[in-house]
């Protein structure tokens, strides 16, 4: 009971919130929770800065390293093993093991109500048994321990040092300034028309006063004009080159990133990040330069609407004042909204990216209604959040146009009634009321672009994502010196996937000498691929040295180590095009002899010869035209073209026959370049100067454990 009312009072006296913060990794669902929870009692930190921080795998983190990240923080946590009606008896918010494979958060809780914040899925609002479906019993209270000193590790970057610089942008901005602001000018001067016509013209019945105000507001309406057009001009011009500009660095940064970084995300998510870069294009280009005007020429306005009267002027200003308010008042939940709506929207994309790519299996197994009720299910989700959006968005414009109705309503009573006592004329009543009209177009404009502008933040974090990852180390370098000769040395490499991952090679030493041809074997999930990655640099060992030619590889430089290799590994993938072009890997200088010899090399010149379009042949999406060992042939070729120095293979034979096979190998031998393969047929270990076997080293298998204490 006490436990009960404490919360109740901390939850009366304190005005924290807890921030939903969702995961951007597929597998980084306790690290968010354990940055929602930060940030609740004073951390300013972001997933960014605790990966930064702390080492997790592609796996996840377990319940013990959720337990160690968060005492690092200076965070006390108790795990406790609980029923759902003892939930009520856990401070908050907390952290729950859910479907034993996931870590969400318990923000609130009430009458049979259990409000839970899901790094994957958004707020959501379970009742008991809906809970009791998902939870598993664990519960992880976390509190600040004594020595809890808020600090502050959220990068801040603007959305233009994020998305690299735009050429022309400058000179495009002030030309656009120059037009809008022309624009609102002459927009001003129209109410006056109806002001002279009425006061003027009309007591005066002066009908050549009246076609001499009817030939000059014709001029300046079609002056008005011309201007809009030549700023939409300008408009669609600066819209699509920022967007060119803009996606091309982004791509460009995003093909700079290691390789860890594709793995740990969906396709689809990484693709909605792109999504991103359109809006935040589309909102600066559409209407925001002319927003920011309307609301700088709506205080112009006002000064014009102060001249005329200040007690109509004062309930203007009232009912833009409840408009604003109502705005701020729905920005937090369209806030959240809109991002739920965003990971949704991802989410659907991958779903129906894997079922197009998987369709084979799919037909198989058939599991198509599986498949479509997974895709209708993320369809809904998101197409529940666009509903959300969309009632926002409806239920405000309500308001809006009831605020405004209902202050133009008693601004035509109360200025009616200044005419009636003569203090007011009906010419200054009509152009008053339609400069009103102008300041709370304008002005509301402001607000609503203010807002939109605010919303870019929600784009800008998920394209900071990718814009603020750093890049493979050791890319580049200042080596100047000749290529080293392909004599491979490992030495004393450790590696594993995280800190709480066992260690996959400790202390383990290699040489390969130049020419050698060297088979490495053993027991599935041992090691071998790991291995090559590292021998590759597409990751970097924990300690020790990968050195080429005696240099180390990263003085080298990887860009400049990787012209010297060319590898086969088990998922390569064609590309759409042709033969010629894949073998190639659309080199535009490419050697047609060269491509030629490198078929033959890889057994698959004679088949080629016969297609109908022989080289030109297109492979189709990923190679769908081919079978799976004129794919692998293809590809052999495609690392044959390149004539390495060291080549790599990794189960590059395994879809052919023994014939094949032996031929291919055959040809292999007969090329003056070190060679490595990874391998289980006898016929390529046979055909290797010396075998390593992994296995008959006593490396361990990286396996997911198991339990409570192994959650991802």
């Amino acid at each position: 009971m006490y436990a009960i009312l404490d919360d109740i009072k901390k939850r009366l006296l304190s005005r924290k919130r807890l921030p939903l913060i969702m995961q951007n990794e597929a597998a980084e669902c306790g690290l968010a929770c354990i940055a929602m929870i930060a940030r609740y009692h004073g951390h300013d930190v972001d997933l960014a800065s605790l990966r930064r921080r702390f080492n997790s795998s592609l796996k996840g983190i377990n319940l013990h390293d959720l337990i160690e990240f968060a005492n690092k923080l200076d965070l006390d946590t108790r795990p406790l093993r609980v029923d759902i009606d003892s939930l009520r008896f856990i401070s908050l918010p907390c952290i729950l093991h859910w479907d034993m494979n996931h870590f969400v958060v318990l923000h609130g809780l009430g009458k049979n109500k259990f409000e839970v914040y899901d790094p994957a899925q958004g707020g959501c609002v379970y009742t008991a048994d809906e809970l009791s479906e998902h939870f598993t019993g664990v519960v992880v209270e976390v509190k600040p321990a004594a020595n809890f000193k808020p600090v502050h590790e959220r990068e801040s970057v603007s959305l233009f040092s994020l998305l690299g610089s735009i050429v022309g942008l400058k000179r495009s901005a002030i030309l656009l300034l120059g037009l809008a602001l022309a624009i609102e000018i002459l927009g001003l001067l129209l109410p006056l028309q109806m002001q002279l016509v009425i006061d003027q013209v009309l007591t005066s019945t002066d009908t050549a006063l009246l076609l001499t105000l009817g030939f000059a507001f014709s001029l300046v309406i079609i002056l008005q004009s011309a201007l809009k057009f030549a700023r939409g001009w300008v408009l669609t011009w600066v819209g699509a080159s920022i967007n060119v500009q803009w996606v091309t660095n982004l791509f460009g940064h995003l093909l700079k990133l290691p390789l860890d970084f594709f793995h740990r995300r969906h396709i689809g998510d990484v693709l909605s990040r792109f999504n991103s870069v359109t809006a935040v294009q589309n909102t600066l280009t559409s209407s925001f330069i002319e927003s920011v005007l309307d609301g700088l020429m709506s205080i112009v306005a006002l000064l014009i609407l102060f001249l005329y009267s200040g007690k109509l002027t004062g309930i203007v200003v009232s009912a833009f004042i409840v408009y604003l308010a109502a705005r701020m008042i729905l920005y937090k939940y369209m806030w959240r909204v809109h991002e739920e709506r965003i990971v949704y929207r991802a989410r659907q994309q991958t779903e129906l990216m894997e079922s197009v790519r998987g369709v084979q299996a799919i037909k198989l197994a058939n599991k198509q209604a599986l498949r479509n009720a997974k895709l209708m299910s993320a369809t809904y989700e998101a197409a529940r959040r666009d509903l959300k959006s969309q009632r926002i968005d409806i239920a405000f414009n309500a308001l809006s146009k009831s605020i405004s109705a209902g202050g133009r309503v008693f601004l035509v009573t109360v200025g009616a009634y200044l005419v009636i006592k003569a203090n007011f004329t009906l010419g200054m009543l009509v152009a008053f009321l339609v400069i009103a009209d102008q300041f709370m177009v304008k002005g509301g404009a402001l607000i609503d672009k203010f807002i939109e502008f605010r919303m870019l933040k929600l784009h800008a974090e998920r394209i900071s994502d990718i814009a603020l990852a750093e890049e493979e180390a050791f890319a580049s370098s200042a080596y100047s010196g000749a290529d080293p000769d392909p004599t491979l040395v490992m030495e004393s490499i450790s590696f594993r996937y995280s800190d709480s991952d066992p260690w996959l090679f400790d202390r383990y030493s290699l040489k390969i000498c130049e020419g050698e041809s060297v088979a490495i074997i053993g027991p599935s999930g041992c090691g071998k691929s790991t291995l090559a990655k590292l021998m590759l640099g597409l990751l970097n060992p924990c300690d020790g040295k990968i050195s080429v030619g005696g240099v180390d590889i990263r003085v080298l430089g990887m860009n400049r180590y990787r012209g010297m290799v060319a590898v086969v590994m088990q998922d390569d993938n064609l590309f759409a095009g042709s033969i010629a072009d894949n073998i190639s890997f659309f080199d535009q200088q490419a050697n047609f002899e060269d491509v030629c010899e490198a078929a033959r090399a890889a057994g698959i010149f004679d088949e080629i010869s016969v297609m109908p379009m022989g080289f030109e042949t297109l492979v189709g999406d990923m190679g769908s035209s081919l079978s799976g060992g004129q794919k692998q042939r293809i590809i052999l070729a495609r690392a044959l073209y390149r004539k390495p120095k060291i080549l790599v293979l990794d189960e590059a034979t395994s879809h052919l026959d023994v014939r094949l096979e032996k031929y291919v190998n055959s040809a292999i031998q007969k090329m003056n370049m070190t060679r490595i393969v990874i391998a289980h047929r006898p016929e390529t270990i046979a055909s290797a100067d010396r075998v390593i076997d992994l296995g008959a080293l006593g490396m361990q298998k990286v396996s997911v454990p198991e339990g409570v204490a192994n959650l991802a």
